[in-house]
């Protein structure tokens, strides 16, 4: 093995590898979920060095200088304050959701329209109209952190993946009985998973096109699906009230998460896959053990359903979205609620911490998104302006930009 570069990863914070085994260039992550300004740089040098043998001590000062550029990253709190850049008159019918790639420099909006349009962040310029669904396109999601493709699944059964440079269709991916509603690509962006109401989760292969394996077992929809950082493994939300986590490679079940009373409304890992986070229709999320399956904390507070719920960027804080107008965060190691989150006047559909881990983004029936200090509650922005409800909101990687979408038909660049 020989060691041919090292990269940063600002969230979380982190130093990427790139070495050559056997002819191959590969990369591995050393993840520094506990780094703060206040970690003393030498002792964690030494740590790394320890149990990464690629990290010889020709390359401490390297190392050294990296964790302190992480550190100065970590001292620069995010206090950005938004302002309204510029109105996309987006789609002729409303916008389903919202979904920026990594570099932040474009983003993509599906309609019920039966397109997703691609568009340049930085001049609000439309750069591709993607054609050729045929009923309302809901799921969209970028090949992130690579972002030259997108992925499309659509009430028309089908999900198209698109290149992202020039909007051109690679591949329709056919096999779904039913609408696609959630779709997620491997962080390798090798393989694409779509979740449909006809109870199936799929495994597409990106360069062939071809199906790879069928995820069986749920007894209803599934509506949620996400893979770990890893990409070993995938879990899929269903409206059958469980989780269910698979082996991505063989599609074989490893545990079924049962627990929740209701229809689930989210499902993901933390960045580390040491947890997994579920939210329900029965008002609550649930904490999983990821390794055993077994549920270790059901966090309780709200008084209608959960709509959408988080982690930060380390894991350390979950975020909760609920029908009740409110949203609570709370510390992932105690489960105890930090902080609530009062001020919308209608449902919150979607919440999303910003990479520094200090903001939160929410989206509402009110019309209105907002922003807020994950510390103490307090909304610090409203950004007001659409029309109708928002269905769907996002920060960029930096965190100095956010993207709303709406029933209004339009979507909303804030920087």
């Amino acid at each position: 093995m020989k060691l041919k570069s090292l990269l940063l990863r600002y969230y979380p914070p982190g130093i990427m590898l790139e070495y050559e085994k056997g002819g191959e260039l590969k990369t591995k992550s050393i993840d520094l979920l506990e780094l703060s300004p206040s970690t003393d740089v030498n002792t964690l040098v030494g740590e790394i060095q320890k149990v990464e043998p690629l990290i010889t001590a020709s390359r401490t000062k390297q190392v050294r200088l990296l964790v302190q550029r992480l550190q100065e990253k970590l001292r620069q709190h995010c206090d950005h304050n938004f302002y309204l850049f510029k109105v996309l008159r987006a789609h002729i019918l409303p916008l389903t959701n919202v979904a920026l790639n990594k570099a932040g420099s474009c983003f993509i909006t599906g309609s019920y329209d039966r397109t997703c349009k691609v568009w340049d962040t930085a001049s609000g310029e439309e750069l591709h109209t993607l054609e050729g669904h045929r009923n309302v396109v809901y799921a969209i999601a970028f090949n992130n952190p690579y972002g030259d493709k997108i992925a499309t699944g659509s009430f028309d059964k089908t999900c198209k993946l698109w290149s992202a440079e020039t909007g051109k269709c690679y591949h329709t991916f056919r096999g779904h009985t039913a609408e696609i509603v959630c779709l997620s690509f491997n962080p390798q962006s090798t393989v694409v998973a779509t979740g449909s109401m006809d109870t199936t989760a799929k495994l597409w292969d990106i360069q062939s096109g071809e199906e790879v394996v069928t995820l069986t077992g749920h007894l209803a929809e599934i509506i949620s699906l996400s893979f770990d950082t890893s990409g070993d493994r995938i879990i899929t939300g269903s409206f059958d009230h469980t989780v269910v986590v698979w082996d991505a490679s063989t599609g074989r079940k490893v545990h079924t998460l049962i627990g929740h009373c209701a229809e689930i409304s989210s499902a993901l890992f933390s960045w580390d896959c040491s947890l997994i986070l579920t939210g329900s229709m029965d008002k609550t999320c649930m904490l999983w053990d990821a390794t055993s399956g077994k549920c270790v904390a059901t966090l309780t507070g709200h008084d209608d359903e959960i709509l959408d719920s988080c982690f930060d960027y380390t894991g350390k804080l979950i975020a909760t979205a609920s029908a009740d107008g409110t949203a609570r965060v709370y510390n992932a190691t105690t489960r105890k609620c930090i902080t609530k989150l009062e001020g919308h006047e209608g449902e919150i559909s979607k919440i999303s911490f910003n990479p520094q881990g200090n903001r939160l983004l929410t989206g509402s029936s009110d019309k209105t998104a907002r922003i807020w200090d994950v510390q103490t509650g307090q909304c610090l922005q409203v950004l007001e302006g659409h029309t109708d409800e928002i269905f769907s909101c996002a920060f960029n990687y930096k965190g100095n930009i956010v993207i709303t979408g709406s029933k209004d038909n339009s979507c909303r660049i804030w920087r």
